[in-house]
């Protein structure tokens, strides 16, 4: 898609931000509610296994963490209830219902087994579910289900898709890009743009559990992935999951449409991108205002709890800040030394730790834990060289035009 100084209108704002001290409370807290699952998934974070685990939170423990988290609004964190499967959990229902009667936004984010039927998403809605997430890798069932370890997983995907688009739900898709089905990204977009969608979630790959055994895209492919999403995100609302420098990609952007300066030269990028651009081709007509990003991190705005109750700045970051079981949830957000140290920019390090989009950005802390061991450690996956950028002046300005963003809607 060609730009053109007159694109810089699509979107007001570079990049929002909480209105409220992401020190003190959350943006968006994801529970795990179960570790079991009938899937195999080859990225799975959780190496998840059939049979649930008797060690996870009772539905006594699991009201209390409810009630916990309720008591960090208003306005109410963001709720995901993850697994594993949660399908799996027999409480789910009774789950769901309980947190929204606590003005919890409830988002669930199941497996699509066959435990996934029309009439259970209905009755999620019913029970006060807002938001569905489904994982969508691949643009058929041959590359989709090869992701996930068995056949039939892409036609139960379509079909909870259509059910919670027809019961008022709104729904998130959610894609792992890795080597394998990096180039079939257009087709996924398309698929997106097609049967619709809140939103395109894009998980760059963090190799943890299963993931460990893919092939993650090399620093410049996620360049190149970046900003083809950045030209897909004009058609669609396009979010990314621990590919943080997404937003370093979106001020560049952004900075170099107003100058009318072609952005391939500049950022270097490569044929991936190109492949990518052409692949959507011919671009269908979208609504013209793109989803801008929003400046959470792990332990920045974000908490992740384990089905045993240990607590993460993300699913993704495997090591652990404590237990609800053990200290309240806000004790740990607030005063935990892993959650206190990544919401401290300056103890970034590396390439992180002098780059001018640190603010906004602050690179993926589970990928470099996963990679280095230190949560503290740059972005292995980010490719750029700080202070490189021609227009910083360019990129002051955008920055200091964050939008203050209160807690609307599930899944922002």
């Amino acid at each position: 898609m060609a730009e053109t100084a007159g694109n810089q209108g699509r979107a007001r704002f570079a990049i929002r931000r909480p209105s409220f001290d992401l020190g003190q409370r959350p943006f968006i807290v994801i529970w795990e509610i179960t570790r079991a699952c009938d899937l195999a998934c080859a990225h799975c974070r959780a190496s998840a296994m059939p049979a649930r685990n008797p060690g996870e939170l009772t539905p006594e423990e699991s009201r209390s963490l409810i009630d916990q988290i309720a008591a960090f609004g208003p306005p109410a964190p963001l709720f995901v209830m993850t697994g594993g499967d949660p399908v799996k959990r027999p409480d789910l229902l009774d789950l769901v219902s309980y947190a929204s009667s606590r003005g919890l936004p409830v988002s669930l984010s199941p497996s699509a087994t066959p435990l996934l039927t029309p009439a259970l998403v209905r009755e999620l809605r019913s029970a006060g579910l807002v938001a569905l997430s489904l994982s969508v890798d691949g643009s058929s069932s041959e590359i989709h289900d090869a992701f996930r370890g068995i056949g039939g997983v892409f036609a139960r995907t379509l079909a909870a898709w259509e059910a919670a688009r027809e019961c008022g739900l709104k729904v998130q898709v959610n894609s792992t890009v890795a080597r394998l089905n990096m180039l079939d990204l257009p087709r996924i977009a398309r698929l997106v743009f097609d049967k619709g969608a809140m939103t395109w979630s894009v998980f760059f790959l963090v190799p943890v559990g299963r993931g460990i055994g893919l092939r993650q895209l090399s620093p410049e492919q996620c360049e190149d992935v970046m900003n083809f999403l950045y030209d897909a995100g004009k058609v669609l609302r396009v979010k990314t999951t621990e590919g943080h420098h997404y937003k370093r990609v979106v001020l560049q952007r952004m900075a170099l449409e107003r100058r009318g300066v072609p952005h391939e030269e500049v950022l270097k990028l490569g044929p991936t991108y190109r492949a990518l651009v052409e692949g959507l081709q011919p671009w269908p007509a979208g609504p013209g205002e793109r989803r801008t990003p929003i400046e959470i991190n792990a332990g920045r705005g974000f908490v992740f709890i384990s089905h045993l109750g240990t607590v993460h700045p993300s699913g993704f970051l495997t090591a652990e800040a404590g237990n609800v079981r053990k200290a309240p949830l806000a004790e740990l957000y607030r005063k935990s030394r892993m959650f206190t140290e990544l919401r401290d920019l300056t103890k970034l390090q590396g390439r992180c730790g002098v780059c001018e989009f640190a603010r906004v950005c602050g690179g993926s802390r589970s990928r470099a834990h996963a990679m280095t061991g230190n949560h503290l450690a740059e972005d292995p996956l980010c490719a750029y060289v700080p202070g490189s950028f021609p227009f910083p002046g360019d990129i002051e300005e955008l920055v200091g035009r964050r939008r203050a963003e209160p807690v609307g809607a599930a899944m922002a």
